[in-house]
């Protein structure tokens, strides 16, 4: 989200998320809110600190970890503050075991965690038991919630890909192995006890991977799906796993409310622009998912029940307005979806 005031932001999600809020994450603040430096907070026995490049594995704790880890509590009060009493599902959100080994550098050396497989067993043991901790804390402020993990792995393709670069940019670290990868994977989403998702807003994402992970739910951007993905992500709702499906662009200008010009249109067919008001922007959002569930050869009568409708990525780019239109879009395009079934045919 924008802005730098937790209770804030706490506010507006649960103003316009009532029935599943989240945990917002507000970047604007600085090093210790970005995605690494947030989740590298709950490492146990593992500090970090902040270089001109980002952040690294540390010898000792710091005033960067120290700076990371009162914010995040700052969060939790703000939540517990706001939806104190709040009984059903809160999404939390963490960084995922590969994009933080891809992000955070080995101490005396320029390289990620990536390079060194035994840093990377390391750091995934260190993740677990932090993320087993934070959500028993969330637990403890929010006794009648049901916590949902989300893990965000937007580096995950590039690593399975060899597709990270080295510390000298002038070539690429060797692809991580499709075990490996699951196996790291599995470790975190089964120190959460809990429902788990795991997001990504880039292009070939292993959706094998994550399901064989035990990931409960796969969070992605529907405008970057390929089309040979289809089958993939098919297997994945046959299989009962959810599918929260970004289906509000985020990028590029705020739609204007009065006229809604022609736009072009996306991977799956549809156009990628906002029309011209919150319930019109809506409206195309679960025609969006409904498309896909054609695509996808689906029984249109699991689309309500199994798909969430969310932006295609952060909102932090965008202005306080247009981050809060675009969640109550997401929250009419849900409320929306059995409607929409029904007017397009119902059942395919």
């Amino acid at each position: 989200m924008p802005g730098t005031d937790p209770a804030e932001a706490m506010r507006v999600v649960a103003g316009e998320l009532p029935d599943f809020p989240y945990l917002p994450e507000l970047p604007d603040r600085g090093p210790g809110a970005d995605l690494t430096g947030r989740t590298a907070a709950l490492l146990v026995d593992m500090p970090v600190e902040v270089t001109p490049r980002g952040w690294r594995l540390a010898e000792r704790a710091g005033r960067d970890l120290a700076r990371a880890r009162t914010m995040f509590s700052s969060d939790l009060d703000a939540m517990e503050e706001v939806l104190g009493g709040f009984r059903g599902p809160v999404k939390i959100q963490v960084c995922g075991p590969w994009t933080l080994a891809a992000t955070l550098e080995l101490p005396r050396t320029l390289n990620v965690a990536i390079a060194d497989p035994g840093a990377v067993a390391d750091l995934t043991a260190s993740l677990a038991e932090g993320v087993a901790a934070h959500v028993a804390e969330v637990a403890k402020r929010l006794p009648g919630a049901r916590p949902v993990v989300q893990f965000d792995e937007p580096a995950l393709a590039a690593v399975a890909a060899g597709d990270v670069p080295t510390a000298s940019g002038l070539s690429r670290l060797r692809a991580v192995e499709a075990e490996v990868l699951r196996e790291r994977l599995a470790q975190v989403i089964a120190s959460t006890g809990q429902y788990t998702v795991v997001h990504s807003c880039s292009t070939a994402i292993p959706f094998g991977i994550i399901r064989a992970a035990g990931a409960d739910a796969v969070s992605f951007d529907l405008s970057q799906l390929r089309r040979g993905e289809a089958d993939a992500v098919a297997e994945l709702a046959e299989a009962a796993m959810g599918l929260l499906a970004g289906a509000i662009p985020v990028a590029g200008p705020a739609p204007d409310r009065e006229a809604g010009p022609e736009v072009p249109a996306g991977a799956d067919g549809s156009s990628q622009g906002a029309p011209g008001d919150g319930s019109a922007e809506a409206r195309q959002a679960g025609e969006r998912v409904i498309r896909l569930w054609r695509r996808l050869g689906l029984p249109l009568g699991t689309c309500p029940a199994q798909a969430v409708i969310t932006p295609a990525c952060g909102l932090a780019g965008l202005t306080p307005g247009r981050a809060r239109a675009v969640l109550t879009s997401c929250r009419e395009a849900g409320s929306m979806l059995a409607e929409l079934i029904e007017e397009t045919g119902g059942e395919s």
